[in-house]
């Protein structure tokens, strides 16, 4: 009776105006959260470096070549870098000032030797586990990061010498060493491999074996920074490019392409995220205002209902119930057309050659949770200050 009473015969045009902006902008407010976070995720996972992290060299130049000018980093221009505001961090890449040779040592695989290069780097720099990524003088193995070219040079050699090629699994349990050495010493140590990366040229390795291994066997040779890793801030990469532009810096081009695209699409949701925030905003706005406008119209109805004996909290659970159940029918609307949406944009990443996770995200569900509590909670007290005027 009270709905009929209530809510039948007033003009719904200014609702239904408000619930269509509202699922759209719940629409959208999932989709920008969503691949806000997958575009985040690209490139990640499947390569070591962290999140919006490149290796940077000083291009050679003519008078570089011809000793006019340094390729090397100083600790001045590193620290001029570092006050940025759009970079988060910069930190010196360490290599080898001795001779140091990497070799199979498991009698599974067919004997193979090969001078390396070597490098060490921060490893808040990494995207993997560090805790196995240690060592101390007198541990059996150096735990490394191997670049993907030597495990393919690797296979290539296997091939051609008519044995089994090796996956990533199998690499990471065969027992390798290092031989280092300097003109008057040599020494062998034991390595295992515990990632893979496409990004990185040189074998990694950790600080402490480096620190060990320049000391003992670089005879003194002064360490030089050919190469700097920075971290730049979230959707400011254009800003690092013109950095780097104006440094004569340059990367590897797949890191430069992973980065400028992040930076774009990330920026292009982000935008939608803020219009759809205001779109819900809006549009809960108006439905709140429609509950002011429907209390205010029942006036009369409201006050004879208090007056024969209803409690003010039955009318305010009426009038909650009520909008609570209009929003859920918006967000379920919203979540439904953010399915077939999702799968049209998953189809135009993978056609572009952007493999994302194509699986649902978590954040984006509890966003529209959270803006539904929002409007239950503002829906009750707009109806409990209406209701109560009225008593």
């Amino acid at each position: 009776m009270l709905n009929k009473l209530l809510f039948k015969h007033q003009d719904k045009k200014q609702i239904i105006i408000a619930m269509i902006g509202s699922f759209l902008g719940i629409t959208f407010l999932i989709t920008s959260i969503h691949f806000l976070i997958r575009v985040n995720e690209f490139g990640q996972g499947n390569e070591i470096l962290g999140p919006n992290t490149i290796i940077v060299q000083k291009k050679v130049t003519t008078s570089s070549t011809l000793g006019m000018t340094s390729t090397t980093f100083s600790e001045k221009e590193i620290s001029k870098i570092k006050e940025e505001s759009y970079i988060e961090d910069v930190k010196p890449v360490i290599s080898n000032n001795f001779d140091v040779s990497f070799q199979t040592n498991d009698p599974l695989v067919p004997y193979f030797r090969s001078d390396v290069f070597i490098q060490t780097v921060d490893p808040s720099f990494l995207d993997v586990n560090t805790d196995d990524w240690n060592w101390k003088e007198g541990d059996t193995s150096v735990p490394i990061i191997m670049p993907r070219d030597i495990l393919v040079m690797l296979n290539t050699f296997m091939s051609a010498s008519g044995i089994n090629q090796v996956s990533d699994d199998l690499a990471m349990k065969i027992k390798f060493k290092f031989t280092l050495s300097n003109e008057t010493n040599k020494e062998w140590i034991n390595a295992h491999i515990i990632g893979f990366t496409n990004e990185v040229s040189a074998v990694l390795v950790p600080e402490s074996f480096m620190k060990y291994g320049n000391d003992k066997y670089s005879e003194g040779k002064e360490q030089k920074i050919t190469q700097i890793m920075i971290s730049g801030k979230e959707n400011e990469f254009g800003k690092v490019e013109d950095l780097m532009t104006r440094k004569g810096l340059e990367s590897k081009n797949s890191q430069m392409v992973v980065g400028r695209l992040k930076s774009i699409i990330g920026t292009l949701f982000f935008v939608v995220l803020g219009i759809s925030v205001i779109a819900v905003f809006l549009s809960g706005l108006v439905m709140i205002q429609y509950l002011q406008l429907l209390i205010s119209r029942n006036a009369y109805e409201v006050r004879t209902l208090l007056r024969i004996g209803y409690e003010p909290k039955i009318l305010i659970k009426k009038f909650s119930y009520y909008f609570a159940r209009i929003f859920a029918i918006v967000s379920i609307i919203g979540v439904g057309l953010f399915i077939p949406l999702k799968l049209i944009i998953d189809q135009v990443f993978q056609s572009g050659g952007i493999y994302i996770d194509t699986g649902f995200t978590l954040q984006s569900m509890i966003a529209v949770l959270l803006a539904y509590i929002l409007f239950l909670v503002s829906a009750y007290l707009t109806a409990r200050k209406g209701i109560f005027k009225e008593f």
